[in-house]
């Protein structure tokens, strides 16, 4: 059988050996009760991480920003979220459909907010107007970038929230993936936000969930929305320790990821053809494009696939690449290789 080199995303780890056991091993209660210890070890270690007060382990970073948002807003309120932000995108309308808000939309060139573009946006209470409640940011920024927002653009953004009363959350699907490459602890690069989410089975490798983070009061709360969208657990212990061995080990695997991606975005940079900006590799994410090479993206891909390889189409012309627990240097250079090839036979 071929062995697939599985490039799609970084969900696609298989979890550690360790992991494994932790989930064997795992001391477990009833957590609706409150009295799975694991679970809330998990949440601790969690909030301690992002230097906030208290955690809440979710089955889905999206289960974690739509309870986010049902907690900070009422319906009929408008929210700022990034045009390419997964909670705008991808989340299945769950903005309009659970919260009932109103988005609206900003650019964020390369993972940067335009703070007075953003300010020009925050609408005021008015008989023809929604209110601005919530300010949505992400880091690293879009899904098919991962781009890293610069610590000092976070903190305009608080500073914002801050002058117009209005909190400020970010998705941080990726956070581990911004401080390992801003050489920064994650509790610094979200410390004045007023409250984080991340994901446990990006690069930390675990096989499920995600932890929301902020202010007890706001946690009390979301854990009532958690239990409303159907997201209450029994024994969740079984699922929450993975998680911790993650948070605990894992550090040195996403640098190892960072550097496989500056390999891999160097080696597709010298493809002939292919429109690839190795500048704008912050973390883990490759993009390129096949826009000047005679070949439709599908037939790329397709041929990628024959030689064992999965990449990910997120356009018309364009692909990403994700490294991740489990890809190698070797493999990396196996698919300079074949792009190589397919390109020199076009």
């Amino acid at each position: 059988m071929q062995k697939i080199i599985d490039l799609r995303s970084d969900t696609v780890t298989q979890p550690t050996q360790e992991m494994r056991d932790a989930m064997y091993h795992a001391v477990v209660g009833d957590d609706i009760m409150g009295e799975d210890p694991t679970v809330r070890e998990l949440e601790t270690l969690a909030a301690e991480l992002m230097g906030k007060e208290d955690g809440l382990f979710f089955s889905s970073g999206t289960l974690a920003n739509q309870a986010a948002v049902m907690t900070y807003t009422q319906r009929g309120e408008e929210i700022i979220v990034g045009d390419t932000s997964h909670i705008y995108n991808l989340e299945v309308g769950g903005l309009s459909a659970l919260s009932q808000v109103q988005p609206r939309p900003i650019s964020v060139p390369n993972g940067f907010y335009d703070i007075s573009l953003m300010e020009d946006l925050i609408q005021e209470e008015g008989i023809q107007r929604a209110k601005t409640s919530l300010i949505c940011i992400e880091n690293t920024n879009n899904l098919n970038a991962g781009m890293v927002v610069p610590l000092e653009n976070i903190n305009q953004v608080c500073d914002l929230g801050k002058r117009h009363n209005i909190p400020v959350y970010m998705d941080g699907a990726r956070i581990f993936n911004a401080a390992v490459a801003s050489s920064m602890e994650a509790k610094e690069i979200v410390k004045n936000v007023d409250a984080v989410m991340f994901a446990l089975t990006k690069g930390l490798s675990a096989p499920f969930g995600a932890v929301l983070t902020g202010r007890k009061e706001f946690i009390q709360k979301a854990r009532w929305m958690k239990q409303r969208l159907g997201g209450g657990f029994r024994q969740a212990g079984f699922i929450a320790a993975p998680g911790i061995v993650a948070l605990k080990t894992m550090m040195p695997q996403i640098a190892k990821d960072h550097k496989n991606a500056q390999l891999l975005g160097k080696g597709l940079a010298g493809v002939e053809g292919l429109i690839i900006d190795v500048s704008k590799i912050h973390t883990n994410i490759v993009t390129a494009s096949v826009e000047q090479l005679p070949i439709t993206i599908e037939n790329f891909l397709d041929q990628l696939l024959e030689k064992g390889i999965k990449a990910k189409r997120i356009s018309k012309t364009s692909f990403r690449m994700v490294t991740h627990l489990g890809i190698e240097e070797s493999h990396v250079q196996e698919v300079i290789e074949a792009v190589k090839n397919i390109v020199s036979q076009l």
